[in-house]
Formats: C-alpha cells, structure tokens, sequence
C-alpha cells in the first residue's frame, strides 16, 4: 500500500492583500500610540517643571518680602496695598459680566454695567479694609520692638497674604445690604483721607523747606522761590486749563465754575497767609498745596458722568478719556503709596517729638531700620 504524500505547502508569490491591509492598519496605530505616549511623558516633565518654577518663585517671593519687611515694614504694607489698587482696577474693567452671573450680586435685572464695575471695587476696598484695620487693633499700645507683637508685624507674611486673599473673596459672597451701607461710609472716610493727606504734604513740603534754608545760601533761597513760583503758575495754569474743559461754550456749568473758582481763591488765600508777618510761614508749602487742590479739583470734575454736557474732557474722544484714566490711576496710586510711607516714617505727623505720648522714643519702623543698619555696619 503506497502512503499518499501530503501536498507541500509552499509559499506562494502573489502577494497577500489581506496581510498587508492588516498590517498597514496596525501601523499608524502603533505609531499614533507611540507618540501620544511620548506627548503624556512631555505633557508630565512640563509639569512638573511648572510645578518647580512656581514653587520656586512662592519661595522666592516670600523671601523678597520677609526681606523687605525686615529692613522697612511699611514699604511690604505699600506694596500689598498697591496690588490691591491694581485689583479693584482690574476688575472694575473685567468682572461686570462675571458678576452678573452671581445670584445674591444681580439681584435685579436694572443694574448697569457701572453699577458692577462699583461693586466689584467697594467689595475688593471692604476686604482691603478689614485686614488692615484687624493690623492696626492688633497693634494698638506697641511702642518698640521688645513688645511680643512686633513679630507679628514684620513677620508671617505667607500667612498675611492668605488672609489678605480670603479676605477680599470673602467680601464677594456677601449681600448688597452690606456694601451699600460701606459704600455711604467710604465716602466720608475719604474725604477724611484727603485731609490726613493734605497735613501729610505739609509736613513733607515743611521739611523741604527747612532743609534748604538751613543751608544758608544764597542760591538755595533762590530754588526756594523759583519752585515756589513754578507751582504757582502750574496751579493757575491747570485752573485754566479745566475752565477749557469743564466749561464748554453754550451750556450753563456754573457748579463747574464754582469749584475751578474756588481752587483759584484757595490758592491765592494760600499765599496771602504764608507771607503774613505774623505767621511767618513760607511760600513753598503754600504753592504746593495749591497745586493739589488743583489736581483734587481736576479729579472732581473729571468723575462726572461721560454723557453730561459740562464733561467737555469725555466728550471730545475716547482716547482722551483712557489717557485720563491711565494716568488718574498712576497718581492715584503713587499718591496713596507715598501718604502712606510718609506717615510710617514722620515724627511731627503723628506724635509730635514734643508731645508727652513721644517721650523722645522713635517709631517703631524707624527703630528697626536703624538697628539693621547698624548690625549690617
């Protein structure tokens, strides 16, 4: 009995359109799983870098501020309270549209957008204002440095800014009672700081002058005067300047032409007063306060609303308007901060050197600026 051979199996030379469909198909998947496996693995090592470079720079901004606290506890105040500016200004431009969506803020569908942009910077100013006033009842009675307190003025400034943040969120979950009553009350609160800052420039503009009279030359009388002068004539040209813009020909703005009169009268009162022989003042911190009530005048005016017809600023373009408000908020700004520096740093505003609650002993920002001086020395 012959065994049947079993057919070869050979391999045939047509080619395998099967297998290479097959093949061609698991290709671009294999590749496309590759690479999405290596963008994760770049997605993870960006990451983590990000991760690393932020928390370097919390680092290093906690040390930059800790720094500065140490050697001028004030100038981290300002700071902290410029950035707090720069908020309310951000989000009087951008959080109308996210306030609207917050249902205990937009409780009424006749609320404009001006009525947001107010509410957005009144909550930032509560939160603003709470922290520093819970500082300040924190810091009643401390004197100098050996007070237990003082470490909780130039220190902890990861935990300050935590609840400086969680302050100001805070206000924003609160009803519109509230920032209706602080809205009323802000208003004399600043008037009250317009005054706290005109005596704060008097006593800058006061030891101006007694520095440079203390030299005893000729040539430094003569800045004495040419800067008084220059004031001055700033000041009565800027009132000039506001009759041009607050007072458009063909309409009755005698409200406008009151105040722009009145800064004039004030600031001629200013320097009929200091010449007096019996005060015996000088003129430069008269005409530099002229000057001021000049700008205080200016930013009055320019607050009224854009579509009145004694605004003439707003009404003749956009672009004026914007560089108006650019540079009201610089002033504003440097302003606030330098009333703020100069009332940390004066003996003569606060307690007078002669005044029994002095008892010759220096602030304690000065006193700690002094003693890193001289350890640093």
């Amino acid at each position: 009995i012959k065994k049947k051979k079993k057919p070869s199996i050979r391999p045939s030379n047509k080619p395998n359109h099967v297998a290479s469909a097959f093949n061609s198909s698991l290709e671009p998947t294999s590749l496309t799983s590759t690479r999405s496996a290596r963008e994760r693995e770049r997605e993870r090592e960006m990451s983590c870098l990000a991760s690393c470079c932020a928390s370097l720079t919390c680092g290093l901004c906690t040390s930059v501020a800790s720094g500065i606290s140490k050697s001028s506890a004030r100038l981290a105040y300002c700071g902290l309270f410029g950035v707090s500016l720069v908020v309310s200004w951000i989000l009087r431009e951008v959080a109308a549209p996210l306030l609207k969506k917050i249902p205990w803020i937009n409780t009424s569908q006749t609320h404009s957008k001006e009525w947001f942009q107010m509410e957005a910077v009144l909550r930032v100013s509560l939160g603003n204002f709470l922290f520093f006033a819970i500082l300040a009842l924190i810091m009643i009675g401390v004197k100098d440095q050996n007070d237990r307190r003082d470490s909780w003025h130039h220190g902890g400034w990861t935990a300050k800014i935590v609840i400086w943040v969680l302050l100001v969120i805070l206000m924003f979950f609160l009803p519109n009672s509230v920032l209706t009553i602080y809205g009323i009350l802000s208003k004399f609160g600043a008037g009250l700081f317009l005054l706290v800052q005109v005596l704060i420039l008097l006593d800058a503009t006061h030891s101006w002058n007694d520095a440079w009279v203390a030299k005893d030359e000729q040539k430094w009388y003569i800045a004495l005067l040419s800067v008084s002068v220059a004031c001055y004539l700033a000041a009565f040209v800027f009132s000039g300047i506001l009759f041009i813009w607050f007072n458009p020909s063909g309409h009755d703005c005698g409200l406008n032409v009151f105040f722009i009169v009145m800064t004039m009268i004030l600031a001629f009162a200013f320097a009929v007063i200091a010449l007096h022989p019996k005060v015996n003042g000088s003129l430069l911190p008269a005409s530099v306060i002229s000057v001021y009530c000049a700008y205080v005048c200016y930013t009055g005016l320019a607050c009224e609303p854009r579509d009145y017809v004694c605004n003439g600023l707003h009404n003749k373009s956009k672009a004026v308007s914007t560089s108006t408000l650019i540079l009201g908020m610089l002033t504003t700004v440097l302003s606030v901060l330098y009333s703020a520096v100069r009332a940390g740093s004066s003996t003569t505003f606060l307690s007078p050197p002669s005044s029994p609650k002095s008892a010759g002993k220096k602030p304690l920002l000065r006193e700690r600026e002094e003693g890193n001086r001289s350890s640093a020395s």
